[in-house]
């Protein structure tokens, strides 16, 4: 069987979709950095206000301590969850013991060691004062690993815990 000719590779290209050059959206970012006031590095793909590089604050500063959408949202939450299943182990192990004990009719037959483990954790993703301890531990956590480079390594729990 012969392979297709260039007439059909042409063809082929002709019909998918047009690509933007590249030209293109470079030209509107640097009119877009223009409007703004700043300044477009020639080879970058970006632009930034002044010619001087920005210096990082130093660690403990006011700024240091803004936090992201992702840290607020998802990182302190996380440890949040984990000290919380540390503080009610004795609830967790209740349920898991129900659970196994019973098998398929789990949902039925332990609703009180899930109503009291429902309660214990809520209580404390609720309280404000647990949730400035975590917000200071990863806090913590992030301004050594800013320091070392070296990010802190998680104590694996058993599932049961």
């Amino acid at each position: 069987m012969r392979s297709p000719g260039l007439a059909s590779r042409r063809l082929a290209r002709a019909h998918r979709w047009p690509r933007r050059g590249a030209g293109e959206g470079r030209a509107q970012r640097r009119r877009a950095c223009a409007r703004g006031g700043r300044e477009w590095l020639r080879g970058a793909r970006s632009c930034r206000r002044g010619v001087e590089p920005q210096m990082e604050p130093p660690p403990g500063t006011a700024e240091n301590s803004k936090l992201r959408h992702v840290e607020k949202d998802v990182l302190i939450p996380q440890i949040m969850r984990e000290r919380a299943k540390e503080l009610c182990s004795d609830k967790v192990q209740a349920f898991t013991k129900c659970c196994k004990e019973t098998g398929f009719l789990m949902v039925v037959k332990c609703r009180q060691e899930n109503t009291a483990l429902k309660d214990c954790l809520v209580s404390y993703y609720t309280d404000p004062a647990f949730y400035e301890e975590c917000k200071t531990e990863y806090l913590k956590q992030r301004e050594e690993y800013r320091a070392t480079g070296i990010k802190k390594k998680k104590q694996k729990l058993p599932s049961n815990v």
